[in-house]
């Protein structure tokens, strides 16, 4: 079978892996379509996983089960997420679900860009989804994203009516967009430096928009709010910097979601005392776990997100290379996928 492996950022190659054989507990499935990951394109991150197979967004059908499984059969559509929780120990039973030892260990093999996938046990058990009919593949992939988006929205106290400013409008950016219309945000205001992603986001509902080439983060949202600011910041590039301009425009009792990692060495210097007085909350939200992605399913479900929306371009795994480059130079494009035939 196909796979695409990856050995360095500039360096991806399609390679004839061996078919995998599923163990009596575990499953095979025939890969359908497979997104490419914005945080699989941040350099640092990725460097120290390969080489390895890319891919962690796949769906597809199931090819084969193990001789103990009885819930999932052959032929049966679904979403696979490339972690699971064992549903027991004390993380899990708190709902941390991404700090657990076993969803940590877990992988699905060999990764999402390849022909067939073998679903280990626990994958199997606590984090696979059949989905209807009514779905598409392209739609499924959206799964692991959106559950992410929806694990940080939970995290935070957001209320109806609630001006929210979205910082960086990627892929992510978007489905935070489109989530926060469903559950009821007053006032959305986007911000990113690519005039097609603010035309898309005006375009996904977003009530105005902020072209940071043009103006200051701070000052553009100054301007927009008279001053009142926002009560929930979403940063979503990897960057302290921009996480410290996120803090300077979140309005005082408010919040900012730091979405995604910093760059390694990167420091926030804070004075504790302005989020003190003014009340302000830091939330980080990493991944997501099986109740997010049983609610993002839903959401894809209902159209709310979609592949119809948000996939861009469509690869087939001979341009992987292609894929992953043009989600990394994240200018005219939202999602890239990559597609078997």
């Amino acid at each position: 079978m196909k796979v695409a492996r990856l050995y360095s950022v500039a360096d991806i190659r399609i390679e004839d892996d061996p078919v995998p054989e599923p163990g009596p507990d575990e499953a095979l499935v025939r890969t359908r379509a497979c997104g490419i990951c914005s945080g699989d394109v941040m350099p640092w991150y990725i460097a120290q996983k390969a080489p390895l197979v890319l891919g962690h967004e796949p769906a597809g059908v199931i090819a084969a089960v193990g001789d103990r499984v009885d819930v999932f059969h052959k032929g049966d559509r679904v979403f696979v997420h490339h972690h699971a929780p064992c549903m027991v120990c004390r993380h899990c039973r708190r709902g941390d679900f991404v700090q657990c030892a076993a969803w940590k260990a877990s992988r699905i093999v060999p990764g999402g860009i390849a022909e067939y996938i073998r679903v280990p046990a626990v994958n199997l058990q606590n984090d696979t989804i059949r989905i209807p009919d009514s779905m598409s593949f392209e739609d499924a992939t959206l799964i692991e994203p959106t559950a992410c988006v929806v694990k940080g929205l939970r995290r935070t106290r957001m209320k109806r009516g609630d001006v929210v400013l979205v910082i960086g409008l990627g892929v992510m950016g978007m489905i935070h967009l489109l989530l926060l219309k469903n559950y009821g945000a007053g006032r959305i205001i986007a911000a990113d430096r690519v005039a097609y992603r603010l035309a898309k986001a005006r375009e996904f509902g977003a009530d105005a928009v902020i072209d940071v080439t043009a103006t200051g983060l701070a000052e553009g949202l100054q301007e927009l709010t008279g001053g009142g600011m926002a009560e929930l910041v979403i940063v979503g590039p990897n960057s302290a910097d921009v996480m410290m301009q996120g803090m300077s425009c979140v309005r005082p009792g408010g919040e900012v979601l730091f979405f995604t990692p910093a760059k390694p060495g990167e420091l926030l210097t804070i004075d504790p005392n302005y989020l003190y007085f003014r009340d302000i909350n830091i939330i980080t939200s990493y991944s997501c776990g099986p109740d997010d992605t049983e609610q993002a399913c839903k959401l894809i479900r209902q159209k709310i997100v979609s592949a119809d929306k948000l996939v861009t371009h469509r690869f087939p795994i001979e341009n992987t290379g292609e894929a992953f480059a043009l989600t990394s130079r994240a200018g005219e494009s939202l999602k890239a996928l990559v597609v078997f035939a």
